[in-house]
C-alpha cells in the first residue's frame, strides 16, 4: 500500500496530483530523497532534508519551504503506521515546455509504502560512466533516466546493482548506492571528487565507524581506480554497498563471480544495524 501527501492533501495511488506541465515531469526539475522509516520514524531525516537544500542549491531552485516538507512527512507517516520507505519530491512546480523556469510554487510530493524489497547485493559493472564534470555531479535530482537505463542493464546480466566509473577512469558508486572495498585491512571508499553522491549511510558508516576504532575511511584522489574491481573478482578484496534500502550490504556477486563476505564488511554491516536501531535520527 503506498500513501501520499501532495500539497496539503492526501491522494491515492491512481488520482490526478501534478499538473502535466509541472517541470519536474517535462524536463526532471527536482530534487528528492528516500528515508528509511522505522518504528514510524523517517530514518536521519534531518541529514536528508539538508541534502534535499543542498541539492536544490545545487539546482539553482528557489529555497525549500522545508515546513511544508515536513508537513507532509508527518501526515504519511500518520496515515501509514506500518510505512518502510518514505520519499521526499520537490520540483520546481508548473513551468513551460522547455528547459526555461517559471516563477511559480514549488511541488511537494511525500510518499510512503510498507513494502521495502532489499536487493541481494548482486553488482554488475556499467557499461557506462558517470560524469564527475557534470552540472549535476553529486547532486540527487529526478532526473534519473541514467540509473534506470544502467540498472536495467545489470539485471540482465543477473545483478540486482551497476557500478560506475567516472570519465577518469576512477571507481564511482552504483545507480542507488555508494560503494566500499575492503582492501589491505581497511574499508575505503571513494572521494566526493569522482562524482558520487554524498550518501546519508555512506557519511554515517563513516562516523560511526571512525567512533568504534573500524577502519574506514575515503580514499584519496585517484586512489581507487575501476581496474581495482578486479581485485574483488579475484578475492583479493571485498565490496559493500551502502543507501537507504540496503543499508550496509556486503557484495555477494560481481559480474558472475561468487563472492565471499569479509570480515571487516560483516562488521560494518553489524555496526551500522546496531547504530540505525539506537539512533533514530542521528
Amino acid at each position: 500500500m503506498t500513501v501520499i501527501w501532495t500539497e496539503g492533501r492526501m491522494v491515492a495511488p491512481g488520482e490526478a496530483a501534478l499538473s502535466a506541465v509541472d517541470h519536474g515531469i517535462t524536463v526532471g526539475d527536482g530534487v528528492f530523497e528516500t528515508c528509511a522509516v522505522l518504528n514510524g520514524h523517517a530514518f536521519a531525516l534531518t541529514r536528508h532534508l539538508a541534502r534535499l537544500e543542498r541539492s536544490a542549491a545545487g539546482m539553482g531552485m528557489a529555497t525549500l519551504d522545508l515546513r511544508k516538507v515536513r508537513d507532509g512527512v508527518d501526515a504519511v507517516l500518520a496515515a501509514s503506521p506500518d510505512a518502510g520507505r518514505l520519499r521526499i519530491t520537490v520540483t520546481d512546480g508548473v513551468g513551460p515546455l522547455g528547459s526555461g523556469r517559471s516563477d511559480g510554487p514549488q511541488t511537494v510530493v511525500v510518499a510512503a509504502t510498507e513494502a521495502v524489497v532489499v536487493p541481494t547485493g548482486r553488482a554488475a559493472r556499467s557499461p557506462w560512466t558517470r560524469n564527475e564534470n557534470s552540472a549535476v555531479a553529486g547532486l540527487k535530482t529526478t532526473s534519473y533516466a541514467e540509473n534506470v537505463v544502467a540498472l536495467a542493464d545489470a539485471i540482465g546480466k543477473g545483478a540486482d546493482e551497476s557500478v560506475f566509473a567516472n570519465t577518469a577512469g576512477d571507481l564511482c558508486e552504483g545507480t542507488g548506492s555508494n560503494v566500499f572495498l575492503e582492501l589491505d585491512g581497511e574499508l575505503v571508499t571513494p572521494p566526493l571528487s569522482v562524482g558520487c553522491l554524498a550518501g546519508i549511510t555512506r557519511e554515517l558508516l563513516l562516523e560511526w565507524g571512525a567512533e568504534a576504532g573500524l577502519p574506514v575511511r575515503e580514499a584519496k584522489e585517484g586512489e581507487l581506480p575501476f581496474s581495482v574491481l578486479d581485485q574483488v573478482s579475484s578475492g583479493e578484496a571485498r565490496m559493500l554497498l551502502t543507501g537507504s534500502v540496503r543499508n550496509v550490504q556486503p557484495t555477494v556477486w560481481l559480474d558472475g563471480v561468487d563472492l565471499q563476505i569479509g570480515e571487516l564488511s560483516a562488521a560494518a554491516r553489524d555496526l551500522f544495524e546496531r547504530n540505525m536501531r539506537e539512533r533514530t535520527d542521528p
